[in-house]
């Protein structure tokens, strides 16, 4: 791994968030990294405000939308709210729903099944809704790229409401309204909202229009908490706000769906880490295994023992999710060696019979190992369906767009997309990929680098310094938890390595200049234990996180790397 530190900030502004916020030299020192230079920013730094919102009606066709909306239920119309699968798909459906079941009760939901269907907006889900009279459908984190899907809406005189987030081409579809910031002609300022976040912006004009408390949406907002973690779109401006008051419901009042899933934290309270890493896979499960209705199901019941049940059920979806997941990711490491690819610029495998719910996971895996763009396919319907995955500063999206001619449909994000192709195109499709990524990546972006926040020595970690820390979350994209290097650590004679196959280190160091002793968790690093046990002087490379444990809570180092004593400077 690439060790990077990144660039010190302007020590007179340092001194003075220290003497203005009373604080110490190293949550200046952060502070100020993350552009904040004086007391007023960093208050509204700490203590985010809804008032500081956006005015919903700065979005494209949100008035469009909203009146479409209330005619509608002033008509008697049917309503169905439509989304995606996953994880924001889910929670963006459960928010508007949710809200106008609250308000109107001829509106139901639909979750297009991952298998039978695919992704977004489907000719099934549009001929359901004619079906069974439904004349508005609100499609939520899906539909920018539906072109012909909403032509044919139209044709069947059902009117679409589009609020997504994905990237538009050029292209729109010809929806009633089409809500997306990304959109080129879209006054809306900030840009990177979930499609929760965006269904949540749609409530919040309805009720804004409508003269009723905005305080009486707030209660959505530990769904749009989930999201934002799970989508991992940049925590910054307004997704802080959200993700911030998201958390704070989740805290206080989660709705039962959560509670019941959130038993697998302990009761410790949840940050952003445990949304994306606890709540988030057993939300996914659910699509990933059975169908997305189930996770609906769960995120909108509101008595307390059927969530239970639900999430009982999800759990074990979980379970089943997971052995797919470890051994597909087994049988696509053996097919890269079989196939001697271990060093191609990209990763592209197949299998006819692999698990479609797995697929993006097993390619996130597959980089964990072979650290470049990665794609993952399975048959599916008579085609083949693909997930791809990148490493930081690789575009996907624009890499898929340079293969197109192989691919009968594509869309996601800069670092996650999906793709059907072809059976038969599987071999020009994988060429042309590997073709275009070893010719447009940046060799540094096939060696992972931890970017590091600032040196810290193990005296300077204390509660006033931890507890100002947590308050500079949530963390996530645009924001990440700081990362800490110490030099010149030993051994105390106690690390060892831990896991089933003695892949994780459970690290017990020393500072060598003050003494102090700092124990840490450092997962996949259990090769680094000869090391360590050398007794030559380290240097470690960390975040810091509470560790709950029988009752105690202690602080712990997450370690990222371990090395030599290392010279930044070099």
């Amino acid at each position: 791994m690439q060790w990077k530190l990144k660039p010190q900030p302007d020590t007179h502004i340092v001194d003075r968030l220290v003497n203005e916020l009373n604080i110490p030299y190293i949550n200046a020192y952060l502070l100020a990294q993350r552009g904040i230079k004086s007391f007023d920013e960093a208050k509204r730094f700490f203590r985010p405000q809804l008032t500081d919102l956006h005015e919903p009606f700065l979005m494209k066709d949100m008035l469009k939308a909203v009146e479409r909306i209330e005619k509608a239920m002033a008509n008697g119309e049917k309503i169905l709210v439509y989304g995606d699968y996953d994880v924001d798909g889910t929670t963006a459906v459960s928010i508007v729903y949710s809200y106008l079941k609250n308000r109107y009760d001829q509106v139901d939901s639909y979750i297009p099944d991952r298998y039978a269907e695919g992704y977004g907006i489907s000719y099934k889900g549009i001929d359901f809704a004619k079906t069974n009279g439904f004349s508005l459908v609100i499609a939520l984190d899906c539909g920018t790229k539906a072109i012909d899907k909403i032509a044919y809406a139209n044709e069947q005189n059902i009117d679409f409401i589009i609020a997504d987030h994905h990237t538009p081409g050029e292209i729109l579809p010809a929806a009633y309204a089409f809500l997306n910031p990304k959109q080129k002609d879209c006054p809306y300022p900030y840009k990177e909202l979930s499609g929760a976040g965006i269904g949540f912006k749609l409530i919040q004009g309805l009720q804004q229009n409508a003269g009723l408390d905005l305080n009486d949406i707030i209660s959505y907002l530990d769904l749009v908490a989930v999201s934002i973690g799970a989508d991992i779109v940049p925590i910054t401006g307004e997704n802080r706000i959200l993700a911030y008051f998201g958390l704070k419901q989740i805290e206080k009042n989660p709705r039962p769906g959560l509670k019941a899933l959130s038993k697998k934290t302990n009761g410790k309270t949840l940050d952003i880490q445990d949304l994306v890493f606890t709540l988030a896979p057993r939300i996914n499960a659910a699509g990933r295994i059975k169908h997305g209705k189930e996770a609906v199901k769960l995120l909108i019941e509101k008595d307390m023992a059927v969530a239970g049940h639900f999430a009982e059920e999800i759990e074990n979806y979980n379970t089943e999710r997971r052995d797919f997941d470890q051994n597909i990711t087994k049988e696509a490491l053996a097919q890269i060696k079989a196939l001697s690819e271990e060093k191609a610029a990209a990763t592209v495998v197949f299998k006819p019979d692999w698990h479609k719910g797995v697929l993006g996971i097993v390619a996130s895996r597959l980089i964990e190992t072979y650290y470049r763009p990665t794609v993952v396919f399975t048959q599916s319907n008579g085609v083949l369906s693909g997930s791809v995955r990148s490493v930081p500063g690789f575009n996907v999206y624009d890499a898929l767009h340079a293969c197109q001619e192989h691919i009968i449909q594509f869309g996601g994000h800069k670092y996650a997309a999906g793709l059907t192709i072809a059976v038969e195109d599987y071999e020009a499709f994988k060429a042309k990929f590997q073709a275009v990524v070893q010719k447009s990546i940046q060799p540094e972006s096939l060696v992972p680098e931890i970017e590091i926040d600032a040196p810290l020595q193990f005296k300077d970690i204390n509660k006033k310094f931890y507890n100002i820390l947590k308050q500079m979350g949530p963390f996530g994209p645009g924001n990440m938890n700081p990362v800490f290097i110490t030099d010149g650590v030993n051994d105390t004679g106690y690390s060892k390595t831990v896991g089933k196959e003695n892949e994780h280190l459970r690290l017990s160091v020393k500072d060598l200049k003050s003494g102090r002793v700092m124990n840490g968790i450092g997962f996949k690093l259990g090769h680094k234990a000869d090391l360590v046990k050398s007794g030559v002087p380290l240097s470690v490379v960390y975040t810091l996180e509470e560790n709950h444990w029988n009752g105690q809570v202690t602080l712990q180092m997450h370690v990222k790397d371990i090395k030599p004593v290392f010279d930044l400077n070099n």
